[in-house]
């Protein structure tokens, strides 16, 4: 029984991998390394990224959020999942109004995906 739980959940989590190509993710991050490191816990104009995927928003440490994060976050039990980065990576003052990343959003799904992707692959 435990064997099984253990196959499904590696199983699950290649899958996931599998909807974006890590490769191409890190052309597309080069846009964000400026404001995020993705590889070591070190903050810089926007927080960190290790464990992004799956974190409740909000948590890092020494990070000043915006209120209106914090706020989602606390009301919504904000987490970064898959769905949730990708909404943010698509618009992100729509999804967070008045939020502090300064960045337009990714216009194309399969820069999404694969910056996702990349993250994920490295420590996010």
């Amino acid at each position: 029984g435990l064997g099984a739980a253990v196959v499904i959940s590696i199983g699950s989590g290649g899958a996931w991998a599998e909807g974006g190509d890590a490769k191409a993710g890190k052309k597309v991050f080069k846009r964000c390394v400026a404001c995020h490191n993705y590889n070591k816990e070190k903050n810089k104009v926007g927080p960190h990224l290790i464990d992004i995927v799956g974190r409740k928003a909000g948590i890092v440490e020494k990070f000043k959020y915006s209120k209106s994060l914090l706020k989602m976050a606390e009301a919504d039990s904000l987490v970064w999942s898959k769905e949730n980065l990708d909404k943010y990576l698509t618009k992100p003052k729509k999804f967070i109004p008045r939020g502090k990343m300064a960045f337009a959003g990714l216009k194309k799904e399969d820069d999404i995906e694969n910056v996702i992707a990349y993250i994920k692959a490295n420590g996010g």
